[in-house]
């Protein structure tokens, strides 16, 4: 697994699509909108992929579409409705992948992530990018607490199954799938998400 390097190729192509669709139903409010170093945990996810190499970015809403809408209005992103969201994370896949290619049919790849994981930068989309350079794979998944993970970035050739995947897993299917298609890159601290108001907690308490 690769450690950090430079991109390798500027010409490389890549959007970002940021999932914030989910109800958090076990946090009890919407973890979306979360505070943590006084920002909204998706405007900081939004700020990551923006500070990145990838364009555009694309944040997906569902759940709470009408609350988290206006937090993210003057910030230079697309915004993709995703209405089957309670299908779970492949319908806010299968709408973020048709946006972005309305938007673009020249994109070489494209970066997933989660906006509840607070180690998300824009360093994590770099090393992804970095490490396609490197080993030639069509996915490069993040890697932590033992498996692959999101982000994870897709090249052009995935897009389509992207657009019609089903059920709660994602995009897992993929990055379990043919281990000649997927490279990883080990980042430790993305094993932090917030799906609790304990994990809230300690991750406030870990950082103050």
């Amino acid at each position: 697994m690769p450690s950090a390097s430079p991109l390798t190729n500027p010409a490389f192509r890549c959007g970002a699509i940021i999932l914030a669709a989910g109800e958090s139903s076990r946090m009890g409010t919407p973890k979306q909108l979360l505070a943590l170093d006084g920002q909204p945990l998706v405007v900081r996810a939004v700020h990551a992929a923006l500070a990145s190499p990838a364009w555009p970015v694309v944040v997906v809403l569902g759940a709470h579409a009408e609350k988290i809408r206006p937090v993210i209005a003057h910030l230079p992103v697309l915004i993709a409705d995703s209405p089957a969201w309670a299908e779970g994370m492949a319908a806010s896949i299968r709408a973020g992948v048709t946006t972005i290619r309305q938007f673009s049919r020249a994109l070489d790849g494209v970066v997933i992530a989660l906006c509840d994981q607070p180690a998300f930068s824009a360093d994590t989309i770099t090393q992804l990018v970095a490490a396609h350079h490197t080993f030639g794979r069509s996915i490069v998944a993040a890697h932590y607490s033992g498996r692959h993970g999101a982000p994870a970035l897709f090249l052009r050739e995935h897009f389509e199954t992207l657009a019609h995947l089903t059920g709660e897993e994602g995009a897992r299917t993929l990055l379990n799938g043919d281990p000649a298609l997927v490279a990883s890159v080990d980042f430790p601290a993305l094993a932090v998400d917030l799906d609790t108001p304990a994990d809230v907690a300690a991750l406030r308490s870990s950082i103050s």
